[in-house]
Formats: C-alpha cells, structure tokens, sequence
C-alpha cells in the first residue's frame, strides 16, 4: 500500500514517482518464489464536484498541484488532491500513471465532514466517475 505522500526521489510529479516504486517492488517480487502474485493499492483524495456543496468544500480552493517540501530533513512529495466535475475529472484521473499500475485504489476521505457528506462523496465516485474508467 503506498500512500500519498512518499520521499522525493527525483522530483518528478507524485504519480510518476510513484509507478516507478510499483514497478521496482514487482521487479523485486518477481526475482523470489512467494507462490503468488501481489496486489498494490495506491490511495487518492478524490472529489467528483456534482453539488453546490461540493463546489463551496473544494471547487478553485488552493493549489491542485502536488506539494514538495521537508519533513524531518527529508525532501517528500505529497501527492495532489484531484476536485473537478465529473467529465475533467476522469481525464485527470486517466493521466495518473500510479493509479493504472495499481490494483486497487483507496480514496481517503475528509472526516470532519461527517459520515452523511462522505457517502455522498463515495456515491459521487461510484455514480458518475468508476463506470467511465472501468473501476469495480
């Protein structure tokens, strides 16, 4: 499981970065007998804008670009929070390289939001995005 923040290693976007540490971990995997194939998941903070709501919560707030900075001493990337209407969206999500090499996708979720505004969210993501890309 990789999540959306990891050491910079080459200052390349997040996404990038991150498909190439899936592929080393499979290139990896793949030199020893384990008896079975892995699965990788990649997690994402993603928001289908489809209300009023979600337009005032993420809608042109802040900067969707990945965030670079120090952490400990270390030079990390963490990885953008992707907010758009449903149809940019999907192009958006279809470019993120970690995504198409991973197995499964977790989408993280604001908690102080509360449980009735996350299943909207999720219900967002499940009505109008999954189909298009062909998640299940």
């Amino acid at each position: 499981m990789s999540s959306t923040l990891k050491d910079d290693e080459s200052g390349e976007p997040f996404h990038v970065q991150q498909r190439k540490q899936i592929e080393v971990f499979r290139e990896e995997w793949a030199k020893h007998d384990h008896g079975f194939e892995p699965r990788v998941s990649v997690s994402r903070s993603i928001f289908a804008i489809t209300s009023d709501l979600d337009k005032e919560y993420f809608f042109g707030g802040g900067d969707r670009k990945d965030q670079f900075g120090y952490i400990d001493s270390t030079r990390s990337v963490f990885g953008r929070t992707y907010a758009d209407e449903p149809d940019p969206l999907i192009e958006q999500l279809k470019e993120d390289e970690a995504i198409q090499a991973a197995d499964t996708l977790l989408l993280t979720v604001p908690s102080q939001l509360g449980v009735d505004y996350n299943a909207h969210v999720l219900e967002s993501i499940i009505t109008h995005v999954a189909p298009v890309l062909g998640w299940r």
